[in-house]
């Protein structure tokens, strides 16, 4: 068989934030964000992707689609797993394969790490893999990061097993309108705290950075916690979904930190304001860092307490600004039907949630 380089293999296109330089001296492609994989197109008849993997507690796990089907869902041992895509297929017909990273980065594993080293191959050539319509990049918490989206309704276990960023809504959507896309999602985080009312859990403050919540040395040196480089990479919309965990958290008890630092959310005028205070900030940082985007906060698909905190922060950043390009959109809430695992959306709540952004993103772009 033949090997190369990930960064060898013509037409290979990345999918997701990364540090090319770092990447490049590491001689592998770091699969940071939900999502975050690539793309080849080949005609050979046998495919093998070679990774590497690390963690503590919690497992990654990857999906692979052939001609947008997929056909392996599964977890990474520890060390490196030679995947095998396909063999015996037909010499000549192009494959479109894209490999995607199902969980999100582990804020509290130092080890946590999916790394793509190689492509091993059979005959056969790739091909370029044509341009998307579309660049989007959604911005969130679990739901983004397909928490629950994958299992049955009444699992309970904190695992990845459980999480399948191939069937969020911001997957989803891209499909809809044949986008590239980026998911910039934690689950627990949210506008001005956590869902546990740790400030330090905001995604506001992670935004401007490849990928702040991996931590460790290994992620370090491959950049993660660099300024990203929004001009590498300019998204036709970003779209928000932040705010449920602001809310779980005014039921929650205070948060201490070692220094001695106190925060809780509180439902009051007072405390609502501060929220829209932080998202309008928010609203700001997006449309400085991507200027030609439109800007979508999508929000409810569970619950909708801070709509009223929300659509009044997007009509400030409006009115402020003059910026006609910034937007709120009510999202379908979920129910009894379209609940999933850990008590998240399920696939159906997540069909619903992209069919409705799509359906608003062709109206404005």
């Amino acid at each position: 068989m033949q090997k190369a380089n990930v960064f060898e293999i013509p037409g290979l296109y990345p999918l997701g934030r990364f540090h090319e330089a770092s990447a490049r001296r590491a001689g592998a492609l770091p699969l940071f964000w939900s999502g975050s994989g690539l793309e080849v197109r080949f005609t050979g008849s046998e495919l093998h992707l070679i990774l590497e993997a690390d963690y503590r507690d919690m497992e990654p796990w990857i999906s692979v689609e052939v001609n947008g089907a997929q056909l392996i869902r599964m977890p990474l041992e520890r060390g490196e797993t030679d995947v095998r895509v396909f063999s015996g297929m037909a010499p000549g017909s192009v494959k479109r394969v894209r490999l995607m990273n199902e969980c999100q980065p582990m804020s509290g594993d130092p080890a946590y790490l999916v790394l793509v080293k190689e492509l091993r191959w059979e005959g056969g050539t790739f091909l370029p893999v044509p341009a998307p319509e579309l660049r989007l990049e959604f911005v969130g918490d679990s739901i983004t990061s397909g928490e629950g989206a994958i299992g049955a309704r009444q699992e309970t276990d904190w695992v990845t097993a459980l999480f399948s960023a191939s069937r969020t809504w911001g997957c989803e959507t891209a499909r809809l309108l044949n986008a590239d896309f980026r998911l910039i999602s934690q689950s627990g985080w949210g506008i001005r705290s956590g869902w546990d009312n740790d400030p330090r859990h905001v995604m506001p403050d992670v935004y401007e950075q490849i990928c702040g919540p991996a931590c460790g040395e290994m992620n370090g040196s491959l950049g993660a916690g660099l300024e990203n480089d929004f001009s590498a990479w300019r998204p036709d919309a970003v779209i928000v979904n932040l705010g449920s965990n602001d809310v779980s958290a005014m039921n929650q008890p205070e948060w201490r930190g070692d220094d001695g630092r106190t925060f809780r959310q509180l439902n009051t005028a007072q405390g609502l304001d501060m929220i829209e205070d932080s998202a309008a900030a928010f609203l700001r940082t997006l449309r400085k860092r991507n200027p030609s985007a439109r800007l979508v906060w999508a929000y409810g698909m569970v619950g909708d307490q801070l709509r009223p905190q929300l659509e009044r922060a997007v009509e400030r950043v409006r009115r402020e600004s003059g910026d006609g390009r910034v937007y709120y959109l009510p999202l379908p809430a979920m129910t009894v039907e379209t609940v999933g695992a850990r008590e998240h959306p399920g696939t159906l709540c997540h069909k619903m949630a992209a069919e409705t952004v799509a359906k608003f993103l062709r109206e404005i772009l």
